[in-house]
């Protein structure tokens, strides 16, 4: 019984941990945010953070630092996996897929990782 109690224990904090470390980053930032920032802010989480960073402003696992992109390089590189004519870019890999669906949220998106 003691060890029963002992397992509950342990995944509940774990739980907490994870839910607690989710909320790190551009929380702080959101607050008075602007709708548009807010849903680049839900587009980048669905769709870039399985590479990139949850924080855009650091490296992620596959994918470079987001931050600071311009709406160019971010269109370019999400509807056609290249890069603008004269950008020199961080990582020069062929990971990165298409994300046509994407067309109508760019705007956002480079809102958000203004």
């Amino acid at each position: 019984m003691a060890q029963v109690k002992k397992t509950k224990l342990a995944v509940l904090l774990m739980y907490s941990a994870l839910t607690i470390s989710a909320c790190g980053g551009d929380s702080a930032d959101s607050s008075g945010a602007s709708p548009d920032w807010r849903r680049g802010r839900a587009v980048y989480v669905a769709n870039c953070v399985a590479c990139h960073n949850s924080d855009p402003s650091k490296d992620g696992p596959l994918g470079p630092a987001l931050k600071g992109s311009p709406p160019e390089l971010i269109e370019h590189r999400v509807l056609r996996t290249e890069y603008p004519p004269g950008y020199t870019p961080k990582r020069n890999t062929k990971v990165m897929p298409t994300f046509p669906f994407l067309k109508s949220e760019i705007k956002y998106l480079a809102e958000y990782l203004r």
